[in-house]
């Protein structure tokens, strides 16, 4: 997860690099940058009306060029990047699609139950003509979309109850507006009683109404009035500007944030005595001023602050956003981050699809979870301090320069998205690149075969859906498992198919193994003769074990290569230290060693070299020979010891337990506090 993490944050910065790259590209070549004023008199008058369009004014009553600039000038400053925006915005909105109510119900849940936005519907009455043509209404969608403002057909003929209920006997439009100023408030529905059907009038229709919201002040009195009140409210935004009503986008923003933001439009056209202004610090006409509890913010200095509904938009949810926005946020971030499980993965191409699969479940469970206690907690009443001191710290951090690059950045791929999907994948190309020469580096084996892969993902499968106890073992899902391929067919066969679990033998190489060595024991005067010599005789045994050590490697690396069931038997050739100390007896438990052996002889095993969970013996119960000197051994978890191709064979033929005790051999166990003899021990 860490490193999905670390891959994310990393494409993120490539992404902020490659967005400065461009404004140098675009510099080089141009000799401007989307924060670069632009004069609105170099213009032609179809890119003047471009402009008015996305910021929502009308200009149907102006023919000249020069009153269409001036209307620009009073909205605010024109920034090239505003102004790339538009235009293209002006060749998107080409496919807007309008919805098409089924009835009550449809209708009720869109429209009626929306309380962030403003819809109109056109109303076609029982056997009547639409209020507004086909063309004209396409036109009106398309204007109406840039605002956020949804449209919608309401057929009669589908629902004629509900229409005679409603009063709808003619065919008309209708707006739907939140009635109260509060979040998620009560809906009113209003009525077009306009005569004249053309576009420019219904939407001058709209923005009225949705002005109408919006608080205005006309007088210096008011505005200190306004400016020194502190009521419910932490975010104002203020608009100084010389207009008869503030623009369209102004407007919806202020029904879009209904309840977190306050909307103030502030009308200094008429105004002779402007010195209260400039105490709060506005001097320029028109401003777009943003007060907070930590101060003021004038929009539109920074990167990305442009006239428009999108730039407006991003910049408020950075600073009051919803627990909805910070849910979309963290959503996406999940499944960006899971995403990169598919570059990660290495091996077959079908494997990695799988792996992506469980990882999105898994990611987005856990998210929808994780919520779950988040929005209890939020709305306890002992949270509210916690909850003002977020909001503090999130308008302190996005009102930074570092936050209007970011904003920008977002609203640049946004807008371009399959440049953001090339990146994202020309990123996930370059994880997979350096992850396959890593793991070639450490000599990691990687599967891509998917027939090899899906073989071994459908015998775990069948192991799982037969004998569920042992496959919650941890064995590796992408080991090559050295059984029979028709095993589970054969074994369908047999009556008692529940009582053979299949087990993959993997770990068999993971079992202790060692050879056999045997020692002279030294008598009581030897041994006080010995004392002199202990440091050559501990040099000895250091060299012994590391040659031992050696062979047991290379036995391992054979064991690797050749599968278990091919394993030859050893050689049962009895040598003097497993003929003088053979076994006498079974084993026995808690401290007692597991056979016998006799000290009056002159050799002994050298119990040294034993791991230190085995028990000691002479002898193995599979073959039942003795140990010979430099027989290579294996253990299993249970402590039991054997010949290493005795117990190799016993447990690749199905038998995964120990012959002696019948503990599983792929389980391990807590190892037995034996005792360990000494030279001089002497057995009783």
């Amino acid at each position: 997860m860490w490193l999905k993490l670390f891959f994310l944050l990393l494409y993120f910065l490539v992404l902020f690099v490659l967005a400065r790259f461009f404004e140098a590209i675009v510099w080089y070549e141009t000799g401007i940058f989307a924060t670069q004023l632009v004069d609105p008199v170099a213009l032609s008058f179809k890119k003047l009306k471009t402009i008015l369009e996305c910021r929502g004014l009308g200009y149907s009553g102006l023919p000249e060029k020069k009153d269409v600039r001036e209307l620009v000038e009073k909205s605010g400053d024109l920034m090239e990047g505003e102004l790339y925006s538009a235009l293209k915005e002006e060749e998107a909105s080409e496919s807007v699609s309008s919805t098409n109510f089924s009835g009550e119900m449809h209708f009720y849940e869109l429209v009626e139950d929306t309380k962030d936005g403003i819809w109109l519907v056109q109303v076609i009455a029982n056997d009547r003509s639409p209020l507004v043509g086909k063309v004209h209404w396409e036109k009106m969608v398309k204007k109406v979309s840039r605002f956020g403002i949804r449209t919608g057909t309401f057929n009669c003929s589908s629902d004629p109850r509900y229409c005679k209920r409603r009063g709808w006997v003619r065919s008309t439009l209708i707006m739907s507006v939140p009635q109260t100023s509060t979040s998620k408030g009560k809906v009113m529905l209003k009525e077009y009683s306009g005569r004249k059907i053309e576009v420019e009038h219904i939407f001058k229709w709209i923005t009225a109404h949705a002005a109408s919201r919006i608080k205005t002040i006309y007088n210096a009195k008011h505005l200190k009035e306004e400016w020194n009140k502190s009521d419910q409210y932490w975010v104002k935004i203020y608009l100084f500007a010389n207009l008869d009503q503030p623009p369209a986008f102004f407007s919806a923003l202020s029904i879009k944030f209904t309840g977190r933001v306050e909307f103030i439009f502030v009308n200094v056209e008429n105004w002779d005595n402007k010195s209260y202004m400039t105490d709060i610090g506005v001097f320029n006409m028109p401003s777009y001023i943003l007060r907070t509890p930590e101060g003021i913010y004038r929009y539109g200095n920074h990167t990305g602050e442009f006239i428009s509904l999108q730039a407006m938009d991003s910049f408020l949810r950075s600073l009051q956003p919803e627990v909805n926005d910070l849910f979309v946020l963290s959503l996406v971030l999940v499944n960006l981050m899971a995403w990169m499980d598919l570059f990660i993965t290495q091996g077959a191409t079908i494997k990695r699809f799988v792996v992506l699969i469980s990882t999105l479940g898994t990611y987005n469970s856990l998210l929808i979870i994780s919520w779950l206690p988040v929005l209890g907690f939020l709305q306890l009443p002992y949270l509210d301090s916690f909850y003002e001191y977020s909001l503090k710290l999130l308008r302190y951090s996005n009102t930074t320069t570092l936050a209007s690059w970011v904003r920008a950045d977002w609203m640049f791929y946004s807008s371009h998205p399959a440049l953001f999907l090339s990146t994202y994948l020309g990123h996930g190309l370059l994880i997979d690149y350096f992850e396959k020469k890593r793991r070639r580096s450490n000599n990691d084996e990687v599967n891509v075969n998917n027939l090899e892969w899906l073989s071994s993902l459908w015998d775990w499968y069948t192991s799982y859906l037969f004998h569920p106890i042992a496959s919650f073992q941890n064995f590796p899902v992408e080991s090559d498992w050295d059984e029979d391929p028709d095993l589970f067919l054969e074994r369908l066969a047999f009556p008692d198919l529940w009582l053979h679990p299949l087990i993959p033998t993997d770990y068999i190489k993971n079992l202790p193994m060692w050879r056999f060595k045997c020692l002279g024991i030294q008598s009581e005067e030897e041994m006080s003769e010995g004392s002199q010599d202990t440091e050559n005789d501990s040099d000895s045994e250091n060299t012994d074990t590391v040659s031992s050590e050696k062979e047991v490697f290379e036995d391992k690396q054979s064991i690797a290569q050749n599968p278990p069931g091919r394993a030859s038997h050893c050689d049962a050739k009895a040598c003097s230290c497993a003929n003088k100390y053979c076994q006498t007896g079974p084993y026995e438990r808690k401290g007692r060693l597991y056979g016998s052996y006799n000290t009056n002889e002159d050799m002994e095993p050298d119990w040294l070299t034993w791991p230190a969970d085995m028990l000691h013996c002479t002898e193995c119960v599979v073959c039942l020979e003795n140990f010979e000197n430099g027989c290579l051994l294996m253990g299993l978890p249970c402590g039991h010891v054997f010949h290493q191709n005795c117990i190799v064979m016993w447990l690749a033929g199905g038998r995964h337990c120990c012959p002696v005790c019948r503990w599983p051999s792929y389980k391990k166990k807590q190892p037995y506090a034996q005792h360990q003899p000494l030279s001089n021990d002497v057995p009783s």
